[in-house]
């Protein structure tokens, strides 16, 4: 999944200077109109990048800007439908691939019967390894959307997915499958690190909340509708049609996606403004005072991409925390997909069909929508009010009170699953506690997911990085030692030891953020001068 996710990533498009290099020198302009512009990032390579255009003025009114107080170029000004339009198909993208990846969960024995695949861990690898590759893929698509557009490389992205994914169905042995696993996870990937800079591109933080939770609420709803659909595939036709449906799926959200998805990130547009007002003018000194990747620069921002989400995950406590524990929430996540057909289908337990047995999946999906509705709500709400209450001054801490109701139903939900399970007690049962870890996941999720945006606003793309690069890892690692937990523990124990980890995780998550939250800002070199949002 995704997750989410979920996805991936999720940055303000007013700060563009992440991903320069780290020996840039910070200058900034004096003059009437140069007062109001931003700290503006240049190199020694970007200075004869640059050598071509014309020298600042402090008098100059040739910088490219967004018009004030509207402009119907900037994304942030676009009409509402324009911009659910943009969330909805991002979202879409961000759904299909944990569809994908999940569809597989309920047909793991049949594929390894036809492909000769005995091993149970290996048939969990086949599951789990698009998991490995969502904690890879963002590290280049991200600088790659800085060059060429988001939307260019998520299209492309969702291409080389789609390709993939459908060799996934033509797979003659356990490697050719976990290969192509592998890369159809990279190119599904995109969605979660790049989705969520389109959001940021077009709505401001305080209506952010609600497009956070449907973007959220894809990669999460995707591996409970995945296996669904998985199991009345392989119960009906063949496990093969399991990957050539989604790639069906995925090719019509791709041609919505060039209908209806248009570029949001902003030297992008600017720079094509720029382009308008030089052939409309004739006059080439207009430019665009905004610090973007260029192809020359491209592989040092790869690298620097790729060193700061660790830098962060090392040295920003408020990182550390809120990595750890989405990780977790993601590495659970993918567990219980897992869990399921061992439980509903095992003849010492349910000895369900396996239609029957994926359509304990919907509890997990029920609790992810209600989930995410009501977090949606309960999100921006409490931020507005607590905003309001604090002279309209908003700060990331406003988000914390959200993450209480997951350390809570969280517990519940696993203590519930297990032991009603272990007990075999009505099959009712363990789906309820499902449907509890489902709406504590996403709740926990989409609120950590706002804070980090909100906390490190210049270098949100890197704070959620590294949250996902660990939260893919657990995805990936939690299946594969499940048998083994619930083959010692069963489970009752299994899962209260699980419960017992969320308690530990999930309960001093919320109070040491709203206590200590500021303070680390204010001592961060990534988050400082970011204190207040929206």
């Amino acid at each position: 999944m995704s997750n989410l996710q979920m996805s991936n990533d999720i940055a303000d498009s007013n700060q563009r200077a992440e991903n320069v290099s780290p020996n840039n020198e910070f200058h900034s302009y004096n003059g009437n109109e140069a007062s109001n512009l931003p700290t503006v990032i240049t190199t020694e390579k970007d200075s004869k990048e640059k050598s071509n255009l014309p020298s600042f003025d402090a008098s100059s009114d040739r910088i490219v800007k967004w018009d004030k107080p509207s402009d119907p170029g900037n994304p942030k000004d676009w009409p509402m439908t324009r911009k659910w339009a943009a969330t909805t198909v991002v979202s879409a993208f961000a759904f299909i691939s944990p569809v994908a990846s999940s569809m597989v969960a309920p047909a793991l024995e049949d594929i390894g019967r036809d492909l000769n695949v005995h091993s149970s861990a290996v048939r969990a690898l086949m599951l789990s390894i698009f998991l490995l590759a969502y904690a890879l893929g963002p590290l280049v698509v991200g600088p790659l959307s800085e060059l060429y557009g988001r939307v260019p490389v998520l299209q492309l992205s969702n291409l080389f997915f789609l390709i993939f994914n459908l060799a996934c169905g033509f797979a003659q042995t356990g490697t050719q499958m976990i290969v192509c696993r592998f890369f159809a996870g990279l190119g599904g990937s995109a969605p979660l690190s790049i989705g969520g800079g389109v959001l940021a591109d077009c709505w401001h933080a305080e209506q952010r909340g609600r497009a956070i939770a449907i973007y959220s609420l894809a990669p999460l709803l995707g591996p409970a509708v995945g296996p669904i659909a998985g199991a009345f595939i392989t119960g009906n036709t063949t496990w093969r049609w399991i990957f050539w449906a989604s790639s069906l799926l995925c090719l019509a959200i791709q041609l919505v996606g060039l209908l209806f998805l248009q570029e949001t990130y902003a030297p992008i547009l600017l720079e094509k403004k720029a382009q308008n007002l030089r052939k409309e003018t004739g006059d080439d000194s207009w430019y665009v005072d905004v610090p973007r990747v260029t192809a020359v620069n491209w592989l040092s921002n790869v690298r620097v991409s790729i060193a700061r989400p660790f830098i962060m995950l090392a040295t920003q406590p408020i990182i550390i925390v809120i990595a750890i524990y989405m990780a977790y929430l993601y590495g659970l996540t993918y567990l219980v997909l897992s869990s399921f057909p061992g439980l509903f289908t095992n003849p010492a337990y349910y000895n369900m069909s396996t239609e029957m047995g994926g359509l304990n999946y919907i509890a997990l999906g029920l609790g992810y929508l209600m989930g995410a509705e009501m977090t949606a709500r309960i999100n921006d709400f409490t931020y507005n009010r607590l905003k309001r209450r604090n002279n309209n001054v908003g700060i990331p801490e406003f988000r914390a009170p959200v993450m209480i109701p997951c350390s809570i139903l969280l517990p519940i939900g696993f203590f519930w699953y297990g032991w009603t399970a272990q007990t075999h007690q009505h099959w009712i049962l363990p789906d309820i506690g499902a449907f509890f870890i489902a709406m504590g996941t996403v709740s926990g999720i989409q609120t950590m997911q706002s804070y980090v945006v909100d906390a490190y606003t210049r270098y949100a793309a890197s704070g959620m990085a590294a949250v996902l690069v660990l939260r893919s890892l657990a995805g990936f690692g939690f299946p594969l030692f499940a048998p083994a937990m619930y083959n010692a523990l069963g489970y009752s124990w299994g899962n209260s030891l699980l419960a017992f980890v969320a308690i530990a995780l999930g309960v001093p998550a919320p109070y040491l953020l709203w206590k200590y939250g500021e303070a680390l800002r204010a001592k961060s070199k990534f988050a400082a001068g970011d204190l207040t949002v929206g």
